[in-house]
């Protein structure tokens, strides 16, 4: 894991509707470390279920040319929340 903080792009931290963009792989890592959260204490928070743990690992691998990780939108807002960086799918 990452020693360093990565920076999450703004439009990972938009509302769905306000053109949304999926995170990185990276910036999911990076979302995990500042809740604290490993992989499947973040599955048991989000309620994955049994292997819940491997999907979050899939995210947090991206896709193998790009990167973005496959991670849906209120999967992303919720541990957005719990690790402070806001209620995201409210409009300001």
């Amino acid at each position: 894991m990452d020693s360093y903080p990565v920076e999450i792009r703004l439009e990972c931290l938009r509302p769905y509707d306000e053109i949304w963009k999926p995170p990185t792989g990276v910036e999911v890592r990076e979302l995990l470390r500042r809740s604290s959260l490993s992989a499947a204490a973040a599955a048991q928070f989000l309620g994955l279920g049994l292997g819940g743990d491997r999907t979050v690992r899939r995210w947090i691998s991206g896709h193998p040319k790009t990167g973005v990780s496959s991670i849906s939108y209120a999967a992303w807002a919720l541990l957005c929340d719990k690790a402070g960086e806001g209620i995201i799918w409210r409009k300001e």
